[in-house]
């Protein structure tokens, strides 16, 4: 096998292993920012409303998709957060995602 063979290999396998970071580090903060509304509604169970927030990332690219459900939910329960205050959440959510899964990266 040549060395060339060798460092495509080591790139794809570079590749496939920063989109599973990726990935984990969006769902898990998906997870924080439904944690975070289910919080402020006062929703009975946190956790089940995190995980509709987490699914709900999946219906569109982009966070669009979450933003508005988010907002959404919020809305229809009388609490007045807008998408740019959750867009700022978001962005919170995923640097504390990114260094939860750097000090631990089997989590």
């Amino acid at each position: 096998m040549s060395s060339f063979d060798d460092r495509e290999k080591a790139q794809e396998a570079k590749y496939m292993h920063d989109e599973a970071v990726k990935f984990k580090a969006t769902a898990r903060r998906n997870k924080m920012l439904g944690h975070w509304a289910a919080d402020l509604m006062g929703h009975e169970n946190p956790d089940a409303y995190a995980g509709e927030v987490v699914a709900a990332d999946f219906e569109e690219a982009g966070d669009e998709d979450v933003v508005r459900k988010v907002v959404k939910d919020l809305q229809e329960k009388g609490i007045a957060v807008g998408a740019d205050e959750v867009r700022a959440k978001l962005a919170t959510f995923l640097s504390e995602a990114i260094a939860e899964l750097a000090s631990d990266p089997d989590a």
